[in-house]
């Protein structure tokens, strides 16, 4: 069996995130899935460096799938061009070592979170950010996001955790950044939970704003989720980048 390497974007506005569902065929996995299926002519299940939710973009996502077709990957690439929406595209298509898994292999992530800051219209770009036009103190938020920097327990930073995996992650980077109108947000992991990086922005935008102290933010680590701050928008969010 062949090991194959996509490295993939999309827009995730019209979709009910990455991770196939039963009672759904709108979601980005199941539509590279069966796409690659009826080209390959074999049922195909993907796997990739983790979950978007519904309404979030990668500009870079990785995945990989086992599959027995001799099929040379740039005939693949091609028909994969030809045959998926056009809000999925396939950077490229390459064969990959037989351990190679886009999961369990990342050994890092990156997330960008845009905010629109102003009431200034916001047209062409505002299925990919968040418009909040409370003002706030990008000095606190960049103060406040080195405290998230090491390793900690994101239990308080996460929604629905059912399983007992640990909820502890490394983040190596998060930068806070204003652009005109626009403020980025942007965080490299060794991994993140389900809803982690909206909450950590939401909980950034409450210190900004002085609804929350920048010191609050040790106190969070190991807590609760009612603890920390809102659950923001999916549509500002956006996975950047995968190393391995």
């Amino acid at each position: 069996m062949r090991n194959i390497r996509l490295d993939i974007c999309y827009d995730g506005t019209r979709y009910r995130g990455w991770q196939r569902l039963n009672n759904s065929d709108n979601t980005i996995q199941g539509k590279i899935e069966q796409t690659l299926s009826r080209i390959l002519g074999e049922e195909i299940e993907i796997s990739a460096s983790g979950r978007t939710d519904a309404g979030t973009h990668a500009k870079q996502q990785v995945v990989n799938f086992h599959c027995a077709s001799e099929m040379p990957c740039d005939v693949l690439l091609e028909q994969l061009r030809r045959y998926l929406p056009e809000d999925i595209g396939v950077y490229s298509c390459r064969n990959a070592s037989p351990r190679f898994h886009a999961r369990l292999n990342a050994k890092e992530k990156t997330y960008c979170y845009r905010v629109w800051n102003s009431d200034s219209p916001c047209v062409f770009d505002r299925r990919y950010i968040y418009r909040d036009t409370r003002p706030v103190d990008i000095e606190r938020m960049r103060n406040a996001a080195q405290l998230f920097l090491g390793q900690h327990d994101f239990s308080a930073f996460c929604v629905g955790s059912k399983t007992k995996k640990s909820t502890e992650r490394y983040i190596l980077a998060f930068t806070v950044e204003r652009i005109g109108d626009e403020i980025r947000f942007t965080v490299t992991g060794n991994g993140f939970l389900h809803h982690m990086v909206r909450i950590m922005v939401g909980t950034l935008l409450e210190i900004g704003r002085g609804e929350r102290e920048i010191d609050s933010i040790p106190a969070l680590f190991g807590g609760v989720r009612a603890d920390a701050g809102a659950l923001i928008p999916a549509c500002g969010l956006c996975l950047m980048e995968v190393i391995y």
